[in-house]
């Protein structure tokens, strides 16, 4: 029996008939599809290295303590790995559909948290797993470790011995309420325990209650709401899902140009997708701020391999009414510089500690409640999750490309996701279905959005050789520039064309 974080707890008690609150990613591989039983070998033979995939969460009676995760006795393994085929003619545009439907569906909390679906049927031999794993079980870099382990890292594997699962005992409702309670009484303890640690190192104690007390004053500015946009409001039980596609290396060349890091560049262009979204619908964008939730990983390096959630956050306002896009990635990076000094993941981190010490029943109530204020303090999410470097592989065949999905809550109807593998940096996108019909205006806004900075990159380039061209000889230049093919994306799912007006 393990008890829940006060981070992984609230990713429950925040979930309702309209807030699914459940991360997933969409992998493509090449064909053939494996019979179902070779993937089934291949997810249990790993069932092993992942304890919590055959858990399930009990609540505590009368909420006296957090939920805690107990082994499931009826655990079944083909409820969770599911078989599915694409509709005619099997496109991309079909496998979006497939993707909005499956996770506008909320997982069963009788069972444990988690479901893959194999998807076969996709156009060119290929086939698709869909996996889809509640945040309370995992955040967006343990999920990506959930995947590298799930999956092989060689084509051609031997396979691996299944073990025997054999649940520990259920406890009962009264031994949950019973422990809860004594844990209760305990906790001064630890706390006076805890405190004592912390004087024996004053100093560091003192430099990061300093940081905290700064990320605190910087988080002032969230009390203002941003304007009322249409990328705003209630949402209802329903999702469409799309992708964009850009490549690692031309975001590189983009930073070694113009400078700033690769997320600096990656939500300079992200803007621009919600620049050309709100341009399509009509809507001013010069005076407009579009402030975005930044999730950051907290995990330090001995966490790998815990599978619960060590995520903090900054708060980002995305530059949209800035045409320029080299104005836009300046601004961009002066931000994102002056949020990283301001110490507001440090702040948000000691922020989400603190409600470790609040009574579990207080602390679910309080989420429930918050949840249904209306609010205009952040409208949208971005987060951004390294990948593998490496190819991965399902039954032998080759993970070819892999898109993340991120889950929408409160009054936030869009969200964008950034995963990176292989070389591919990609995009996905979750929309409300009923106010976001136009995902893929805000997807090619992504794609065009780096191919206007690399056109700039690539004059800045010509511009640094030409001096050097110069000295060598005209008849030995090289200034010729940088031809860059244009992203492989195919038309995006949900209708709507790009507006070019800036």
């Amino acid at each position: 029996m393990q008890r829940m974080s006060p981070l992984d707890a609230s990713f429950l008690h925040i979930e309702n008939d309209h807030n699914h609150m459940h991360i997933g990613s969409v992998a493509v591989f090449e064909g053939p599809p494996p019979a179902y039983a070779e993937i089934r070998a291949m997810v249990e033979g790993k069932l092993p290295l992942v304890p919590r995939y055959r858990q399930t969460v009990r609540p505590v009676p009368l909420g006296l303590g957090r939920p805690v995760w107990v082994d499931d006795p009826h655990f079944y393994l083909p409820y969770h790995l599911r078989q599915t085929a694409l509709p005619s003619p099997g496109g991309e545009q079909q496998l979006r559909n497939l993707v909005g439907r499956v996770m506008a569906q909320q997982l069963d909390r009788t069972r444990p948290l988690w479901e893959m679906w194999v998807a076969e049927g996709l156009d060119e031999g290929r086939w698709a797993l869909i996996s889809k794993t509640h945040h309370a079980m995992v955040d967006g870099v343990s999920g990506t470790e959930l995947l590298s382990i799930v999956l092989d890292t060689e084509r051609d594997v031997k396979p691996t011995r299944v073990v025997g699962f054999s649940p520990e005992r259920q406890p009962s409702g009264t031994e949950l309420a019973a422990e809860s309670v004594a844990r209760r009484l305990v906790s001064p303890y630890e706390q006076v325990r805890s405190l004592r640690a912390v004087t024996r190192t004053p100093r560091a104690f003192a430099g990061h209650l300093g940081e905290a007390a700064k990320g605190l004053v910087s988080m002032r500015s969230l009390l203002r709401p941003t304007p009322a946009s249409s990328i705003n409001g209630p949402i209802g039980p329903h999702r469409r899902w799309s992708w964009a596609r850009t490549r690692m290396s031309d975001v590189k060349v983009v930073r070694t140009a113009l400078g700033g890091t690769v997320n600096d560049v990656v939500l300079t262009i992200i803007a621009n997708g919600f620049r050309e979204l709100l341009l399509s619908r009509g809507e001013p964008v010069e005076k407009l701020e579009i402030r975005s939730l930044v999730p950051v990983s907290v995990r330090s390096p001995n966490q790998e391999g815990s599978y619960d959630n060590q995520v903090s956050a900054m708060f980002a306002t995305l530059p949209i009414g800035i045409a320029d896009p080299v104005e836009r990635l300046a601004s961009m990076r002066r931000q994102m510089d002056h949020l990283k000094s301001s110490k507001q993941a440090v702040a948000g981190e000691v922020l989400t500690s603190m409600s470790g010490f609040a009574p579990s029943m207080l602390l679910a109530l309080g989420i429930r409640v918050a949840s249904r204020i209306p609010q205009r303090n952040v409208n949208t999410v971005t987060t951004n999750v390294p990948g593998p470097r490496q190819p991965l592989y399902a039954a032998g065949r080759r993970m070819l490309e892999a898109f993340p999905y991120v889950p929408l809550a409160g009054t936030v109807r869009v969200g964008v996701a950034i995963f990176s593998y292989d070389g591919a940096l990609n995009y996905g996108v979750t929309g409300d279905y009923d106010t976001m019909p136009d995902l893929a205006v805000l997807c090619r806004g992504i794609e065009d959005g780096l191919e206007e900075l690399l056109e700039v990159a690539g004059a800045s380039e010509r511009a640094a050789e030409q001096p050097a061209a110069a000295a060598v000889g005209r008849t030995g230049g090289k200034g010729k520039g940088r031809r860059r093919a244009r992203s492989a994306s195919t038309s995006n799912g949900g209708g709507g064309t790009p507006t070019k007006s800036r």
